[in-house]
């Protein structure tokens, strides 16, 4: 309990379509789509993704802009539903977060990545009578033991069956 009200914890669950990968992050300008717009398309030429962002004040809109109509609607739709000021979510397809994660991290209104993943997401969701905002993410599964040698080999197997070595 604050001093000045209370808090509700909410769960948004973010569910990917096949083959899709979501980054999910904090930022601070309504610049944010198109700056990650640019810096999507300036480094995966071709890119498949929606970007949606969730305004922090004035009309507290969705603003959202993206190269695929599917993704991009989901994005807002998806953003809605998360409702925290000055989110964005990023769905991708034909293509994983770490081909534009550099890039992501030096467009000047990104804050914080919180996740950049293919898994399912649990968004844990503060609200109090000001508006909503996000306290951590359960990104995919509870572990369930450590690798032995032959998980070495398939995740190595694996990695350069997607061209990530050589």
């Amino acid at each position: 309990m604050s001093q000045n009200g209370s808090i509700k914890l909410d769960v948004v669950d973010i569910r990917p379509p096949e083959g899709c990968n979501v980054v999910l992050g904090i930022s601070h300008f309504i610049k944010t789509v198109e700056d990650i717009y640019e810096a999507i398309v300036n480094t995966v030429p071709g890119a498949k993704f929606g970007i949606a962002f969730a305004e922090a004040s004035g009309p507290c809109l969705v603003r959202h802009e993206g190269t695929d109509e599917e993704l991009r609607k989901l994005a807002a739709e998806t953003m809605l539903r998360l409702a925290c000021g000055h989110t964005f979510l990023i769905i991708m397809r034909g293509m994983y977060p770490i081909n534009i994660m550099s890039r992501l991290k030096s467009v000047p209104e990104v804050c914080t990545i919180l996740a950049a993943t293919a898994n399912p997401l649990q968004v844990i969701v503060a609200e109090t009578e000001q508006g909503r905002g996000v306290i951590g993410v359960v990104d995919g599964y509870k572990s369930k033991g450590i690798e032995d040698e032959q998980h070495i080999r398939e995740r190595r197997e694996f990695l350069r069956k997607i061209g990530y070595k050589f």
